[in-house]
């Protein structure tokens, strides 16, 4: 069997916590927890949900917005030391985010360089923030909805014969982690795959992370 490909969530899984939920509470645009809650409950689809609620947000305040996620974020405990394990044992590595770009390439820049990340982009030319999707769902993406597709790229980027491990914690992680050969998850993507009776391994830290892939591929190989 060929060498697994990782599929790495990037907010709440690399980094302690989501970053576009810690913007909007910092910044409190009025109307965006209801947007958060219909997100969450699937009543509205995850691209809808993220380009409404950074439409409440102004461009004039692009700058501040830029260096608080920056200062705020924690990258999770053992990412640096999963980042050269995987390395050491050349397998690929790729981040797929629901995350922007202006807060998700600086975050990772000092851990890289990585097969490829996948994001959205922020367009700062009008008076509001606009969110750009370049990774859409492809024709059989059960959602049609996805703000950056997961389960498209991992189609995408998938060779025949190889198995896939998803590894994240929220909702915009759950249709790649229906798809994926293995699973690792915590918080909202644990519960959910516990619920849907979908084996996966449970983390915190990439440490355990690092266990939990070393165990799969000596079963595998």
């Amino acid at each position: 069997m060929n060498k697994p490909i990782i599929f790495c969530d990037f907010d709440g899984t690399i980094t302690a916590n989501d970053n576009i939920i810690a913007i909007m509470k910092k910044f409190d645009p009025p109307g965006w927890e209801p947007i958060k809650n219909q997100i969450l409950d699937q009543s509205i689809t995850i691209r809808e949900g993220v380009a409404k609620m950074f439409s409440l947000l102004p461009v004039s305040a692009k700058e501040d917005i830029i260096s608080y996620v920056l200062e705020q974020a924690e990258i999770r405990e053992g990412f640096r030391d999963f980042v050269d394990y995987v390395k050491k044992h050349e397998l690929s590595l790729y981040i797929v985010s629901g995350g922007i770009d202006f807060f998700v390439y600086p975050l990772l820049k000092p851990f890289g360089p990585f097969d490829g990340i996948y994001c959205n982009s922020a367009d700062f030319s009008k008076d509001l923030i606009h969110i750009e999707f370049p990774h859409v769902c492809d024709a059989i993406c059960t959602s049609q909805g996805c703000g950056c597709c997961k389960p498209s790229i991992i189609r995408e980027l998938l060779a025949k014969g190889t198995n896939s491990i998803v590894i994240g914690d929220s909702i915009s992680d759950w249709e790649a982690a229906k798809e994926a050969d293995f699973v690792i998850a915590r918080d909202l993507l644990a519960d959910k795959c516990k619920e849907a009776r979908i084996d996966y391994q449970p983390f915190e830290t990439f440490h355990e992370v690092i266990a939990i892939v070393d165990k799969y591929i000596g079963v595998k190989s």
